[in-house]
């Protein structure tokens, strides 16, 4: 691994819910995401479970397994609500500012790196509870958003352990197909979003924390933008953890087609001149054989952990969906799907 490449994991699902990483937290109120989790149980006992979780899920021990592994970094979600009170309508949802700075202590401590994610999704159907659908139609305008890019890179502009500042988790941006144009944010509001929240980070902690912009799964659509020359330190995103072109994949050769067809991506998106990382990817293959048996799939996963990992090596970071799931999911959970790897083939 190079020197300032990062080899890490997602911390999904701790100080924002989701349902596929506990969902014995969603199960009795039959909610499916977090926005619905507040209707059904009201805010009080939304905030008695949300503090309650937060406190256990994610804790100092699990820091030092991530490093004790091989890795190097964390990929940490921040809601738009992480300041609370102190934040952009807050509403029921329960602030975690404190939450923020204890992993960043236990990652300088442990000499892990964070980048931390804002977890908006613009465009999404869900947009991050509903925030910032497509930053100009939302319950919290866009300058709420901006003021907690804004806020989080002033407050850990002079930590060591604050690597970059992604600008958003997820992005779906509007593709136009054939004369039809599909749901989403408007691209050239995405990309204002993103140059301003640039010129934030950068007037509140300097040239040296990166610039993150998720590509919402448009490779091609970022060329000659935020030019190198031009703006410092930035990087794309690509998601490749669920997204699944239509290969057969029963077999080792189709996993590698796959793999194959996630690093295109990847070519394509270094088009655009600047850095391109992997913020999220799994072991999970998209599509399920019914005559394959479980043994046979637990093996092509291997293969398709192995050639993902391969495959990403030379990208200035990746890091894997996700750190922990209460059910060690095999697929997505990096304790299970790595834990027959060498630390070797991490690091």
């Amino acid at each position: 691994m190079g020197s300032n490449s990062l080899h890490g994991v997602n911390l999904t699902g701790w100080l924002t819910l989701e349902s596929w990483v506990t969902p014995e937290l969603f199960a009795e109120a039959g909610a499916l995401d977090e926005e619905a989790l507040v209707t059904a149980l009201g805010p009080r006992r939304y905030a008695e479970l949300v503090r309650r979780h937060r406190a256990s899920f994610v804790t100092r021990e699990d820091f030092v397994k991530i490093a004790s592994r091989g890795f190097n970094a964390v990929r940490l979600g921040v809601p738009w609500y992480v300041y609370g009170e102190q934040g952009p309508e807050p509403g029921p949802y329960v602030g975690c500012i404190e939450h923020v700075d204890q992993a960043l202590d236990w990652a300088e401590e442990i000499g892990l790196k964070v980048v931390f994610t804002l977890a908006i999704n613009p465009g999404g159907p869900h947009s991050g509870n509903g925030i910032a659908p497509d930053l100009a139609d939302c319950h919290v305008p866009r300058d709420g958003v901006l003021d907690v890019v804004y806020a989080l890179s002033k407050r850990y502009a002079s930590r060591v352990g604050f690597f970059g500042l992604e600008l958003a988790d997820d992005a779906v941006p509007q593709v136009r197909r054939g004369l039809t144009l599909t749901d989403g944010v408007p691209l050239h509001r995405l990309r204002n979003y993103y140059r301003e929240a640039y010129e934030l980070v950068r007037s509140a902690a300097g040239e040296d924390p990166v610039v993150i912009m998720p590509d919402g799964g448009v490779a091609n659509g970022w060329g000659r933008f935020m030019a190198q020359r031009h703006y410092r330190n930035v990087w794309l995103d690509c998601h490749l953890d669920r997204s699944a072109p239509r290969v057969d994949v029963s077999g080792p050769s189709g996993v590698r087609r796959l793999v194959a067809a996630h690093a295109r991506h990847v070519r394509d998106a270094q088009r655009s001149g600047m850095p391109v990382m992997v913020g999220k990817w799994s072991s999970s293959l998209p599509i399920a054989d019914s005559q394959m048996t479980p043994e046979g799939r637990i093996a092509l996963e291997r293969v398709y952990t192995s050639e993902q990992l391969g495959s990403y090596e030379k990208c200035p970071a990746w890091f894997f969906n996700t750190w922990k799931t209460s059910g060690m999911l095999a697929g997505w959970d990096a304790r299970v799907a790595l834990a027959t790897f060498e630390r070797g083939m991490i690091v």
